[in-house]
Parts: C-alpha cells; sequence; structure tokens
C-alpha cells in the first residue's frame, strides 16, 4: 500500500518520502520479531534482568551470517559499555540484550534495517547485512542502584554494630558479577583494617558495614559508582565494574572505648576486693570478639600471677583487675589501644585486636598482708592457751581459697604437732596457732610470704592458704635454750636436794630421780616434745662440767654462776 501510495505522488514528494521513510526505519528499532534471540546458555538463578536504562558491560563476538567474524571484544581485552535503550548502540543489539542476565549467552541476530541498512560500515560491512551478535553479560547496573545488602549469617549475641569513625577487621572475598574473584583477604591470612565513614574504603563498603555485628556475614553487591567508578582498579578491576563482597566482620571499636566489665558470678562472701599493689592469682580463656581462642591458662594448668595497677599487664587488664573479689568471675573486654595496640603480640594476636579475657579470680594479697584469723569456736572455759616454744597438737585441713583441697590431718592416724616457734611450720600457721585452748577452732589466712612464697612447692605459687584447725593438746614449752624451767621456787641448797644420799657427789641416776621428781609434783617443766630420759642427759652434761659422770657442788655452783651472768646479759640486751 505504501509503494501504491509512493507511485501516485510526484517525484520530489516520492523523494522526500522515500527519506523520511529511511530515516524511520534508522531510528525505531522495529518489532521484537525483526530479531532473533538465541538464549543458549542462562544460568540457574538470575538476579536482575537488563531493561532500559541500564548500563551493561559485555564481551561479544561479531560475524555475518556465515560465521565470519569481522569484530570481537575478547580480541581487544575490553568488554563493550553502554547504556541500554538510549541509541547508543545498534538497534537491534539494544532491543536484543533486554531481559538478559548476568553471565547468560545469547546469539541476536539483527536484520539490515536493526542494524546498518543499506548503508553498510565502511568496508567491513557491506550493505543490507544480517549481523550476529554472540554477547557474554558481565554486567548490569543501573544509576538509581543503591547497595544491595543481604544477610548471610546473622550474630549469635550482638551488644554492638559497627557505627562512623569505628575501626573495624573483617575478612572478605571479592567478585565481579560474572563471579571473577579480584581479592581475597582470606588468601593472605590477614583481615582488612580501616575505620569507617573517614573514606578509607570505596563508599558501597562502608555503607554496607553500618550496622554489621561481629560474626555477622553479609553480601553486599556495590554498584560502579560506589566503587571504583570509571576508572577501575589495577588489573584486577574492570572499569564501570559492581563488585560482589562477602564480608565477615570478625573485630570492631572505637578509639574512644574504654574496657567493658561484665559481672558473671560473685561469690556470696566477699570480705575484701582487689587494689593497686595487690598480688593476683587467677585463671583465664582469652578469646577475641569472634570467640575464636588464643590462650588459655586452663590448657597450662598453671594461673597467670601478676601485680595490679602498677604496669606489669596490659593496661585494660590492670584497670580490669580492680575491684575484683576471690572467687569471682568476670569478663573484661578491652580494645587494642589498651591492650596489644596496632601491633598486636607475635602470631597469636593480630594488630588493632579487641581481646576478651573471661577470668576465674583464684585469690590475691599485698605484701603488706599478716596472717588473718577468724576463731569459729573457742570453749569455755580458757584458762590456759598456747604460745611461742609449747608443743601443740592439732587438726587441719589446707586449701587454696577456692576451696581445692591440699593437705588435711585426716590423712593421718594422730594429729598433728609442733613446737611454737621453732621453725617447723610455715610462719603464718605458727603464728596463727598461737593464744589457742584446746577444743578452739579457727580459720587462719595465710598469705604467701608468710607461707609457701613465690616458688611455693607442694603448693602452687604465690597461692593464699586457707586452714580449718581444731587444737588438741597443749604441752606448755619452756625458754628458748632451755631443756627445763622451774615452776616454783628451787629448792634453797639445790645440791644438797639433788644428793639424796648425801655423799657429795650426784650420778645421772640420782640426778633424774630428782627431776622426774620435780616434773612429777608440778615443780618444774622439762622441754615438751622429746624424750624425758634424752632432755635429762642433756641436762646432766651441762652440769658435770669435767665429764667424769659425776655432778659436784662445785660443778653446780660453776654452772649456777654461769647461767646468771647469762641471764644478766639477756636482761641487758
Amino acid at each position: 500500500a505504501v509503494k501504491l501510495l509512493m507511485w501516485r505522488l510526484p517525484l520530489g514528494l516520492r523523494l522526500k518520502l522515500v527519506l523520511l521513510l529511511w530515516a524511520w526505519v534508522e531510528s525505531s528499532p522495529g518489532p521484537v520479531g525483526d530479531i532473533v534471540v538465541d538464549r543458549y546458555s542462562v544460568p540457574k538463578r538470575c538476579r536482575r534482568e537488563v531493561k532500559d536504562g541500564d548500563f551493561v558491560r559485555y564481551h561479544y563476538n561479531a560475524t555475518f551470517i556465515d560465521g565470519k567474524q569481522f569484530d570481537s571484544s575478547y580480541q581487544r581485552g575490553t568488554p563493550f559499555f553502554e547504556v541500554v535503550g538510549q541509541g547508543r548502540q545498534l538497534a537491534g543489539v539494544d532491543k536484543g540484550i533486554v531481559g538478559m542476565c548476568i553471565n547468560e549467552r545469547r546469539k541476536i541476530t539483527v536484520p539490515p534495517h536493526l542494524a546498518y541498512g543499506g548503508q553498510g560500515a565502511g568496508d567491513t560491512i557491506p550493505p543490507d547485512t544480517t549481523l550476529v551478535f554472540d554477547l557474554h553479560l558481565l554486567d548490569i547496573f543501573n544509576r538509581a542502584d543503591k547497595v544491595q545488602t543481604r544477610v548471610i549469617k546473622s550474630s549469635k549475641n550482638c551488644s554492638r554494630s559497627v557505627m562512623r569513625t569505628d575501626f573495624v577487621r573483617f575478612h572478605f572475598n571479592g567478585s565481579l558479577l560474572d563471579g571473577s574473584t579480584f581479592d581475597s583477604s582470606y588468601e593472605r591470612s590477614q583481615t582488612q583494617d580501616s575505620v569507617v565513614g573517614e573514606g578509607w574504603l570505596i563508599k558501597g563498603l562502608e555503607e554496607g558495614l553500618l550496622g554489621m555485628c561481629v560474626g555477622e556475614i553479609r553480601n553486599f553487591i556495590i554498584p560502579p559508582f560506589l566503587a571504583f567508578g570509571e576508572k577501575g582498579y589495577g588489573k584486577e578491576i574492570p572499569p564501570h565494574a559492581t563488585l560482589v563482597y562477602d564480608i565477615l566482620l570478625e573485630d570492631l571499636h572505637n578509639t574512644k572505648d574504654d574496657i567493658t566489665v561484665e559481672i558473671q558470678e560473685v561469690p556470696e562472701s566477699c570480705t575484701r576486693k582487689s587494689v593497686t599493689g595487690d598480688y593476683i592469682r587467677y585463671h583465664y580463656n582469652g578469646t577475641f570478639l569472634n570467640g575464636i581462642t588464643f590462650d588459655t591458662s586452663y590448657q597450662r594448668n598453671s594461673t597467670y600471677n601478676t601485680y595490679i595497677g602498677l604496669g606489669y599487664v596490659i593496661s585494660g587488664m590492670d584497670k580490669g583487675l580492680q575491684g575484683v573479689c576471690v572467687g569471682e568471675r568476670r569478663r573484661i573486654t578491652i580494645p587494642p589501644h589498651l591492650a596489644y595496640g596496632q601491633q598486636g603480640a607475635g602470631k597469636d594476636i593480630p594488630g588493632s585486636a579487641v581481646v576478651v579475657f573471661d577470668i576465674h579470680v583464684i585469690d590475691f594479697h599485698n605484701p603488706k598482708d599478716s596472717v588473718q584469723v577468724d576463731v569459729t569456736f573457742k570453749p569455755e572455759p580458757c584458762n590456759e592457751t598456747s604460745e611461742v616454744n609449747d608443743f601443740v597438737q592439732y587438726h587441719y585441713n589446707c586449701s587454696l581459697l577456692d576451696g581445692t583441697l591440699l593437705f588435711t590431718s585426716s590423712d593421718y592416724s594422730a594429729p598433728q604437732d609442733v613446737v611454737l616457734g621453732a621453725d617447723k611450720v610455715i610462719d603464718g600457721l605458727d603464728e596463727g596457732l598461737r593464744g589457742m585452748c584446746v577444743g578452739e577452732r579457727r580459720t587462719i589466712i595465710v598469705p604467701p610470704h608468710l607461707g609457701h612464697g613465690e616458688r611455693g612447692g607442694d603448693v602452687p605459687g604465690s597461692a593464699v592458704l586457707h586452714f580449718e584447725v581444731e587444737l588438741v593438746s597443749i604441752q606448755k614449752g619452756v625458754p628458748e635454750g632451755y631443756l627445763f624451767v622451774w615452776l616454783k621456787d628451787s629448792p634453797a641448797e639445790l645440791f644438797q636436794a639433788l644428793d639424796m644420799n648425801q655423799d657429795k657427789e650426784v650420778p645421772l641416776e640420782e640426778f633424774s630421780v630428782f627431776i622426774k621428781q620435780q616434773v612429777a609434783e608440778g615443780k618444774g617443766r622439762l622441754k615438751p616434745a622429746q624424750d624425758p630420759e634424752v632432755v635429762i642427759g642433756d641436762m646432766f652434761k651441762n652440769q658435770d662440767r669435767n665429764k667424769d659422770g659425776r655432778i659436784t657442788a662445785e660443778e653446780l655452783k660453776l654452772k649456777v654462776e654461769e647461767d646468771a651472768e647469762k641471764e644478766d646479759q639477756h636482761d641487758e640486751l
């Protein structure tokens, strides 16, 4: 009908109409049926399809119907980039690419009027030539796009999420929309570390990281204008590339952060809390915010021991151990500027890492501490108490402050015994046993400097000890250096009292009978905790100055005078 109409018009008008129709054909994409689309490779999942107004990046091979190639982006090594639906590419390709998915491959057969028409294209494409374009879609985005965020794994415990000016550490896999990997922190075995909101990262990453929790995994799809734009980045990221990140947030903190302390368990009885200068023993588990353990004292079966508040440990721990009770459990979260800083610590703790310590306080003491005595039972009446040089018998349980039993007299068939002040037990226990009545019960807290010290031995080093004691018996002692003391006035004529048969000399047998008689009558007391015969024998040897087995009045006189001189010297001292 058009042709018929044209022949009826004047020649000049017909020429104008031909030009007008030719221009219409060149500028209009024509019906979909004018192109043939063969979608020979379609991905199973298609998140998005090309539509007018989208920017696309694709590789192509361009051939004639006979298969002869006349152009290829592959040979140039640079994908084609253009906007769809605005006449910036061949009308047939513009039409045929609509609805395409990332990584889809399709052949678009373009008739001449949707390609180069009757004019062709120089010497390469003859007039009225049908063309075939084999496309592989690599990327698609729109100026209206925003960062697409998808949560892959949520954090179980999230007390805080990423905010602007936070410092974050994260692992990532970075890929293009076609799946090509351009970078991975996992391959480097090192997190990506950065401040959020300060321009250290591409805008899309900074936007996507906001609100993330430690342990959370997110997938980001970032359009090029929020990534590396038209310049790309190096050889890995081409211009106009949409980026895909799978992000695992490992850590976050702010330089304004202080430590946080979460008290998990406090014993019912807490008579004292730790202060600066105390020496503390504690067990700990050290982890990162993601829960991964980097150190633990439990595996070594040994507490960590240190002074607090004096700079012996990282400043955050120095602060976090203040005010604890014996037996307390608490969690101390320490930002890196109060922990190991940007350098980290060896291979175990990376730079700028937040560290978390779950601690259990075993005990603490101060070098100025004295023995702590608590009387739990005292019999009435209490007329006689233990003192230095007394021989005492006692039952006891010895444990650490966490209740771990170390020793007990129950393991023996008889009570334990000791001469107080004779340096036979640790100083703290010796002191705690003084001033007790028979039947009295006490708890005695002994700091390590009055116990087994820093090295320990049979007990852990620097351990505070808890004793439960009950006094079973007391044998009153004699002053140091003495074997016998008079409890009442000695006889005025001592030698005559010793010389029972009045033969002017006293053998051991006669001496022994006399001393035993004084003890039996409560007039004198032998040194306790030793065989009386041995003690009396030593006493006799001290009096028998010429070692002839006999004590004479002259020997006794000289000994008495010598002892008196020593007493005078002692009094002067």
